[in-house]
């Protein structure tokens, strides 16, 4: 079933086009990465896909069945989470509570399933024993795992995540890539991955969104299903 999907899209800033005429659907219920070089406009083209970003010309429209007619709920984690100073006065677990708080009432009052859920999602990234540590207080990819864990308590229908993986040593990337893995087989969601560590996480995807530079062509968008066949179209 197609989640999101991109006709003609051109945006860019300023005056120069970063993207150019790309047609893309996207797949719901797959572990996608969105891979290519730095310039490669990656981070643009993961916000337009899911209406983050409005495009210049074209269209972008998203599942309508897939939204229940209300709003499609995505859980982001942006490229720079480890900016968090050392003077950050919340908690862990505070961070980790507040993506509950659409779902909470006026007061919001947390109910057991709720702490229940923020606690699941901290031992998913192995952080709850830092709980009550300051956010401040962590290393950049311990501030990298407990944002992707207020993320998943968020229990979004996509998750999408830029760079995730920076920070995180060999063991704990593997972990991660198998966590999400899990997430996308055993509960029927999507995640989208800004990646430039196509080697480690590629076994991992159901399918790879290259953006390459053809010589004298510009940008060009490669889709590559797990089976490594080419299809889709060109930017």
């Amino acid at each position: 079933m197609i989640l999101s999907s991109m006709q003609d899209v051109v945006f860019g800033y300023g005056n120069e086009p970063v993207i150019d005429r790309l047609s893309l659907d996207i797949e719901a219920g797959q572990f996608i990465g969105i891979t290519g070089p730095n310039g490669a406009a990656k981070t643009t083209l993961l916000k337009l896909m899911l209406g983050l970003l409005k495009p210049w010309s074209g269209t972008v429209s998203l599942n309508k069945e897939l939204t229940g007619g209300g709003g499609l709920v995505i859980g982001y984690v942006p490229q720079q989470v480890a900016s968090f100073n050392a003077g950050f006065p919340s908690k862990v677990i505070e961070l980790v509570r507040s993506g509950c708080y659409s779902r909470l009432g006026l007061f919001r009052r947390f109910t057991k399933e709720q702490e229940a859920l923020v606690e699941s999602s901290l031992r998913q990234v192995d952080m709850w024993e830092y709980r009550n540590r300051r956010i401040g207080e962590l290393s950049g990819g311990q501030k990298q795992r407990i944002c992707i864990a207020r993320a998943l308590a968020q229990q979004p229908q996509v998750l999408v995540l830029d760079e995730p993986a920076t920070g995180m040593d060999t063991a704990s990337r593997s972990g991660f890539y198998k966590l999400m893995r899990h997430y996308v087989s055993q509960h029927g969601r999507t995640v989208i991955m800004v990646t430039h560590g196509l080697e480690e996480t590629r076994s991992y995807l159901d399918t790879v969104i290259s953006l390459e530079r053809q010589e004298q062509e510009g940008w060009t968008c490669l889709v590559t299903n797990s089976c490594s066949v080419h299809f889709g179209q060109e930017a």
